[in-house]
């Protein structure tokens, strides 16, 4: 009877969280695929902080050639 609406929040909640991640992966140059990790239980989101820290990214490079 309430699942709807419940299914709803939760769909907002996610998007609230996947789109802004998948932004910063796309300025970062890398895949916004990789901001699914961010659902993985437990370690998902220090994987991202991870990844965006201590991987060099890819639009990095390009900025440094051009330099």
């Amino acid at each position: 009877m309430y699942v709807f609406p419940e299914m709803g929040r939760i769909i907002i909640v996610a998007l609230m969280i996947v789109i802004p991640v998948m932004l910063i992966y796309r300025k970062a140059g890398f895949h916004p695929a990789w901001a699914l990790l961010v659902f993985l239980p437990g370690f998902g989101l220090l994987l991202i902080f991870l990844q965006l820290a201590l991987l060099p990214w890819p639009n990095q490079k390009a900025n440094d050639r051009s330099s």
